[in-house]
């Protein structure tokens, strides 16, 4: 399954989420208990900007994307939409939804990769925007397709510390809710 589109969308939901954050709110909490917002910033930057354009075209992360500190550049959040832009323009190829992208001694379809940059994308977006104060807003496909994918992946993200154990879900919860919740987060999380 190729979901160009979504990927796209979240882009730009993501862009617009880092364009309404102030210096002011990086010390703050976020739903994520082991990162404050600056360091959260910095993770979703790291891999859903430069690290989602690297894996669709099948190049290796530098050695020291993780530990870069995007938001020491007062335009961090215009640099990222720029590169979300080059991103999604690399999923968008045909291509990169071919064949294996090599993790460093483990390969994984491009189309499961994909689903976890999703995943990376929009949950991030969703702490990031809760932190600050903001709404996230998904389409009824990302939402929809995001649920699929965390689903799916909900228990290999628990392995790896990415998820905690899941939490009942609002009454009437939509798709991004009820994706927010198998993830171990709570959807009425507030700063």
């Amino acid at each position: 399954m190729n979901f160009p589109t979504e990927l796209a969308d979240s882009a730009k939901e993501a862009a617009r989420i880092a364009a309404g954050v102030t210096p002011e709110q990086f010390g703050g909490h976020t739903p994520c208990p082991d990162y404050d917002t600056r360091a959260l910033i910095n993770h979703w930057i790291a891999y859903t900007g430069l690290g989602m354009e690297l894996r669709a075209k099948r190049r290796p992360h530098p050695a020291d994307l993780a530990t870069r500190d995007f938001t020491a550049d007062p335009r961090w959040a215009a640099g990222y939409a720029e590169q979300l832009d080059r991103s999604a323009a690399a999923w968008a190829d045909p291509a990169a939804w071919e064949g294996e992208i090599d993790l460093g001694g483990m390969a994984m379809p491009a189309p499961a990769m994909a689903g976890m940059l999703l995943v990376e994308l929009v949950l991030h977006g969703w702490d990031v925007a809760k932190a600050t104060g903001q709404e996230y807003r998904a389409t009824d496909a990302t939402a929809k397709l995001l649920l699929t994918v965390v689903g799916e992946q909900a228990e290999m993200f628990r392995q790896y510390k990415g998820f905690g154990e899941p939490v009942t879900p609002p009454e009437g919860a939509g798709e991004l809710e009820l994706a927010v919740a198998l993830s171990g987060r709570d959807p009425y999380w507030s700063a």
